[in-house]
């Protein structure tokens, strides 16, 4: 579809949908079925240097507004993952996920997916259902992160944030400084549910991130306010299911939006329907480029 390409740090998109991480993404066949269903860009699974089992079940519960998960970053490892990411290398941009414990951890996972062929990194800093993965809660810990990575890998690195950080715009610009490319805004927020039944929490980890339709006014807050503090690209992301959806993140200033859960409520094609509403409204009111969208909330 025409006018639908973006460039987002340095790599072109024929679209400006991206599959989110977290909702599959561990192996090149599911990669592939995104790629199919027409995402411009996918975003894998996050991983981390080493294999992690995640949280006990259940670790999915559907809710009216959206879903709570707490699956606990399981994954085979960055090691595994690599193999799998680097079999799809030339189709669409492909975006590695990484998370640590430590600085070192971060940047050591960014070496490793780097080698396989991932065209960028992003780093989780802020999983909401995982002790220790806080870095997006600090300005200081975010940027010593993103510099030590930065030093790490040529390739360009998003820095994945939380609306659960008491200021993300200030974190954002922390990023910014120390020389990340882009910032992912947002990841799920803190959430549970609890069954009145055997009043118990309904989730294994008690507490879960939030992702959904719910999601998005957060979500869009966060984007226009980071947009008028960074010059760096903005990705949008949380409860982004139709076109209309990513025109809001897109007018906020976001120049790509990520689509997680909207995946579970449209199915694989969902990059493909969002891609086609979003030409369809930039027909009706004549605009010919995506570009032209972005950011235009700010006037």
């Amino acid at each position: 579809m025409q006018g639908l390409e973006v460039e987002l740090a340095g790599m072109r998109l024929r679209n400006p949908t991206m599959l989110a991480s977290g909702i599959m993404g561990l192996s090149a066949a599911s990669l592939r079925r995104a790629i199919k269903g027409g995402a411009g860009a996918v975003v894998a699974k996050s991983c981390s240097s080493q294999p992690r089992e995640g949280n006990p079940n259940p670790t999915v519960v559907e809710i009216p507004t959206g879903l709570l998960n707490s699956v606990g970053l399981a994954n085979p490892g960055c090691a595994e993952l690599a193999e799998e990411l680097g079999r799809c290398r030339g189709e669409v941009p492909v975006v590695a996920s990484v998370y640590g414990f430590s600085t070192r951890e971060y940047a050591a996972c960014a070496q490793v997916v780097e080698r396989a062929g991932v065209d960028a990194v992003e780093l989780n800093l802020s999983c909401p259902n995982v002790e220790g993965t806080v870095f997006g809660y600090s300005e200081e810990l975010a940027r010593e992160v993103v510099e030590e990575v930065k030093r790490r890998v040529r390739v360009p690195v998003f820095a994945k944030l939380t609306a659960d950080a008491g200021d993300i715009v200030s974190v954002a610009a922390a990023c910014e400084d120390a020389g990340a490319d882009g910032i992912t805004a947002i990841n799920t927020l803190r959430a549970m549910a609890i069954d009145v039944t055997t009043a118990r929490p309904v989730l294994g980890n008690r507490v879960g991130g939030l992702s959904g339709r719910c999601l998005k006014p957060v979500a869009l807050r966060c984007v226009y306010e980071i947009a008028e503090e960074v010059s760096i690209p903005v990705i949008g992301c949380g409860g982004v299911t139709t076109g209309r959806d990513a025109v809001e993140f897109l007018l906020a200033g976001a120049r790509a939006v990520q689509i997680g859960t909207g995946v579970l409520y449209r199915g694989m094609s969902v990059f493909r329907k969002v891609s086609m509403e979003i030409a369809e409204y930039m027909e009706e009111k004549g605009y010919s480029r995506v570009d032209e969208l972005v950011g235009l909330a700010h006037r």
